[in-house]
């Protein structure tokens, strides 16, 4: 039996109830482990959508977090991090010590007391993809104080492109990146805090002018946006927050509408740089390490996550 098919049968297994939990890789869905943990360990919480965004391989959040988190903990020993999809959104965040959410809009979570709670006393916070849209009000509030940074209709766009990454600023999230050109939904222009300030660009790139417009049209461009466009100012992708009262770590990241660029190592590596640095962990000097995935693999953890989703997970 292969190692992904193996895997998936142990995880079929624990949600069942059927193994000791944790038998499954220290199964991503044991919950109450992670929550019983001691304040020794770093107890990481992912929340992904339920659903895709089009086909499969699109917004595979569940799946991508899975990936994720397990790579996490296999590089760290202390960590305990969990994935909820969300149709399980979690009720109580009082024991996290970062929580990472890629949804299919993130307004539920730039409203959630438990997220609010968690990151008031100190708990870090990542939003991918989608999960960095939220609207101006409440939620966008939030966002700008929890992680410098969100997407904005009628000021941010979303544009299918791609972006050349060529230099990385110094900082502990680009630890191990390499240039790289990678095709993706990446969302640039967002409205971040006043002045950039606590606020370090990670992916930055010169987009081309065909990736915006000059009318504005909610998600597709605006005058002020297509400017900097034109005058060939950088567009940042990813970026990361320290926040002003120093009690905790925010980290954006515009891309992975595609299941499949976790193939490509800096994208990998960026995602998994950000989800230990917002949980304050010392990140390696060559980066978070983690296996490439091949295409069989991606594929089993849509499967897995599909499983995880049909027992409530």
């Amino acid at each position: 039996m292969t190692r992904p098919k193996f895997i998936c049968l142990l995880t079929l297994l624990a949600l069942a109830g059927l193994v000791p939990s944790g038998a499954a890789e220290r199964d991503v869905f044991d919950y109450a482990a992670q929550r019983s943990a001691p304040d020794s360990v770093t107890k990481i919480v992912f929340i992904g959508d339920a659903g895709t965004h089009g086909p499969r391989g699109n917004h595979e959040f569940v799946a991508g977090f899975i990936l994720m988190a397990r790579a996490l903990r296999e590089a760290y020993p202390n960590v305990h991090a969990v994935v909820h999809s969300s149709n399980n959104w979690p009720k109580d965040l009082s024991h996290a010590d970062a929580i990472i959410v890629g949804l299919n809009h993130g307004e539920r979570a730039g409203k959630d007391p438990e997220i609010g709670k968690a990151i008031a006393r100190g708990a870090g916070f990542m939003a991918v993809h989608f999960g960095v849209e939220v609207h101006i009000g409440q939620a966008g509030k939030n966002y700008l104080n929890w992680m410098g940074g969100y997407f904005e209709i009628d000021w941010s766009v979303n544009p299918w492109w791609e972006p050349e990454f060529k230099v990385f600023s110094d900082h502990p999230t680009t630890r191990g990146l390499k240039p790289f050109k990678l095709r993706d939904e990446w969302y640039y222009h967002m409205r971040f805090a006043k002045d950039m300030k606590g606020v370090t660009p990670i992916l930055s790139a010169v987009a081309p002018i065909s990736t915006v417009r000059e009318k504005t049209s909610g998600r597709g461009g605006n005058p002020t946006v297509f400017k900097e466009v034109s005058e060939g100012k950088p567009q940042h992708m990813a970026w990361a927050y320290d926040r002003p009262d120093g009690g905790g770590r925010g980290f954006g990241f515009t891309g992975m509408h595609l299941h499949g660029n976790h193939t490509d190592d800096s994208f990998r590596t960026c995602l998994l740089n950000g989800a230990a640095w917002i949980a304050k962990l010392e990140v390696p000097k060559q980066g978070v390490p983690s296996k490439t995935p091949d295409e069989a693999e991606l594929k089993s953890l849509i499967e897995e996550a599909i499983t995880a989703i049909e027992f409530g997970k």
